[in-house]
């Protein structure tokens, strides 16, 4: 990440598109060249990884494995897999949110049929998968498995019974068409001069293929349940901190095998992207250990993390993935240190900065070149909802008057200046920030599993010449590029 430069944040799934969810079709495409006509060289995205509980991606059941909602299916047409028919019958009439119900209904079963068609043509293709994607097969019984047994994996029998071999190899396939076409959909982002910021959740789920294939690799009870969960204390936000129930690493007992297993992570990571974004980074110094029976954070403890060892053999075995250190919330002095030690990019976040009465770092003057600043994030309201709908009117006022916002320019358009204006090596916006969207157009509401949560898309039609023109006009002002 050289010099000062500028990107958006879309997630796949929030693509346009008429089959219920973004795909790595050419409405990806038309993103690209939408970024690239704005004189954007990043796009951000969220983890590409299949969603778990409350559909979101941050608890997947995989660390590695690619979303299949995401396939392309025109492609697969186009290969003689699917039928123009089968491409009707996967088609959805809301353009606006992901149906995530009709995706689990209508899907699988439909590229259950590309599979039956493509067996013999794809079988080679997935042979040569399988020798450098080495979690692919644990993934794909362990997939195989959750659908033949339908429970919880904490449910299975023991011994657990072997899956059949069809219904494997079914993954398979999918994750191998999965990451061949990601693959191109990267290299043409890369020659239209767009870099990809990938996202990793520092934690896995209890009810995925990674704990299941390495359990090993976490803190565990005599039964093989979690000894203790992964969360966070209590501060402000919360008198009882936040119960997020991932299982913790064993960085004590299994040191080795924990280390090089997120080795192997970050190394799929740089076959991914050009940059990736550590979620939750400060666990890599200390992490927050609640006893596995509670039910809140509050009685939980700091562990040490694997420290500045582990990030070294990152840069050491994985020079050339570029990383942004989620750096957000309440961290003490010594967490500070360990960030600034590591020399990576920490974040900058506008929603957060406009305290009327004392001094923020995240204040576009305060933002120094070593960071990475942000209208908001997928876990905040969008800019215009937090101005008008959540900000104090201490926090408003001031907000108003330091970023200089008009309704006739569009406040989500002076948020940009503000972040595009900064010394921050990137600045980022959620593209809900760039289209001056309000409440019904937010990510995430962090703590709830609402119904909104992770579903929000946007219409071909705001992906136009005159939001690139304005936005490349921005950049070109403050002089990124």
């Amino acid at each position: 990440m050289d010099g000062r430069s500028s990107g958006i944040l879309l997630p796949v799934f929030s693509l346009p598109g008429p089959y219920g969810i973004g795909t790595m079709g050419k409405e990806a495409r038309g993103f690209i060249d939408f970024l690239a006509s704005a004189n954007q060289h990043y796009w951000q995205i969220l983890p590409l990884v299949p969603p778990g509980g409350g559909d979101s991606p941050y608890m997947s059941p995989s660390s590695f494995a690619g979303n299949p909602f995401f396939l392309d299916l025109e492609e697969l047409a186009d290969e003689g897999l699917l039928t123009r028919e089968e491409l009707d019958s996967a088609r959805h009439d809301n353009p606006d949110r992901v149906d995530y119900g009709f995706l689990r209904r209508t899907r699988i079963p439909l590229l259950r049929k590309a599979w039956e068609r493509g067996k013999e043509l794809w079988a080679p293709r997935m042979k040569a998968f399988l020798t450098f994607a080495h979690w692919a097969e644990d993934y794909a019984r362990f997939s195989a498995l959750r659908e033949e047994l339908d429970l919880p994996p904490a449910e299975w029998p023991s011994p657990t019974p072997e899956p059949e071999e069809d219904d494997v190899n079914f993954h398979i396939f999918l994750q191998t068409v999965f990451f061949r076409q990601w693959h191109a959909l990267k290299r043409y982002a890369n020659e239209k001069n767009v870099s990809i910021i990938g996202d990793l959740p520092i934690y896995v789920s209890e009810d995925g293929a990674d704990f299941w294939a390495r359990p090993e690799l976490f803190q565990l009870d005599e039964k093989g349940h979690p000894a203790a969960v992964a969360g966070v204390p209590p501060d402000a936000f919360s008198a009882t901190g936040q119960h997020w129930g991932n299982p913790l690493y064993d960085w004590k007992g299994h040191r080795k095998e924990v280390f090089d297993w997120w080795v192997e992570r970050m190394a799929w990571a740089a076959e991914l992207y050009d940059v990736v974004r550590i979620d939750h980074f400060r666990a890599f110094y200390n992490y927050w250990s609640i006893p596995a029976g509670d039910t809140v954070a509050t009685y939980g403890h700091w562990e040490p993390g694997p420290g500045m060892e582990l990030l070294q053999r990152f840069q050491d075995e994985v020079p050339s993935l570029n990383i942004i250190a989620e750096d957000l919330g309440a961290l003490e002095e010594d967490v500070l240190e360990f960030i600034a030690k590591s020399g990576l990019p920490g974040m900058k976040v506008l929603v957060y900065a406009f305290d009327p009465n004392g001094e923020s770092a995240y204040l576009p003057h305060n933002c120094q070149p070593d960071s990475v600043v942000y209208t908001g994030t997928h876990d905040t309201p969008t800019f215009v909802q937090w101005l008008f709908q959540e900000a104090s009117p201490g926090e408003r006022d001031y907000a108003i008057k330091y970023l200089r916002l008009r309704e006739d320019e569009g406040y989500g358009w002076g948020a940009v200046c503000g972040a595009w204006s900064t010394m921050s090596r990137l600045a980022m916006a959620p593209l809900q920030d760039l289209l001056g969207l309000g409440a019904d157009a937010r990510m995430n509401t962090p703590g709830t599993a609402g119904p909104h949560n992770w579903t929000w898309r946007v219409r071909s039609a705001a992906l136009n010449p005159d939001v690139a023109g304005k936005l490349a006009d921005i950049t070109r002002t403050y002089r990124r590029g």
